[in-house]
């Protein structure tokens, strides 16, 4: 079950939030929780707010166990921009944009593999194959 978590029109360049999500990838949930809480880019306290948002849901909409959440991934996209102008001389001016991103965190849970329980017929198949030395 994948549990999604969004942070629209967050007023921080799409640009400066991926240098942060590219250093996170790959990490567990709670690992990432104390990553995000000591970098000093300013995008990290947006990720930790959406990440920590989705946890929450995760545990407390679906009954999942925080111990086994994973992050599927995240996505960075640009959002509306604000067109603003800058004054310069002889009344001209220069346009500029003040950018914002939104940020899509997907979270999921690790489900473990059960071993295979064989039957006895199974067992004996096996070991009547090894005796003649033939495997399918």
């Amino acid at each position: 079950m994948d549990i999604i978590a969004k942070a629209k029109s967050v007023r921080i360049s799409a640009r400066k939030v991926r240098l942060v999500t590219d250093s996170i990838r790959k990490m567990p949930v709670d690992q990432v929780l104390n990553v995000l809480s000591v970098t000093k880019k300013r995008g990290a306290s947006d990720l930790e707010k959406t990440l920590k948002g989705a946890i929450s849901n995760a545990v407390n909409n679906s009954n999942l166990q925080r111990d086994n959440l994973y992050i599927k991934g995240i996505e960075i996209s640009d959002g509306p921009a604000f067109k603003r102008y800058h004054p310069s001389t002889r009344g001209r001016i220069h346009p500029y944009k003040k950018r914002s991103t939104h940020i899509t965190i997907v979270l999921s849970e690790k489900v473990e593999q059960k071993p295979e329980v064989k039957t006895e017929k199974a067992v004996k198949e096996v070991k009547k194959e090894e005796k003649n030395g033939t495997k399918s």
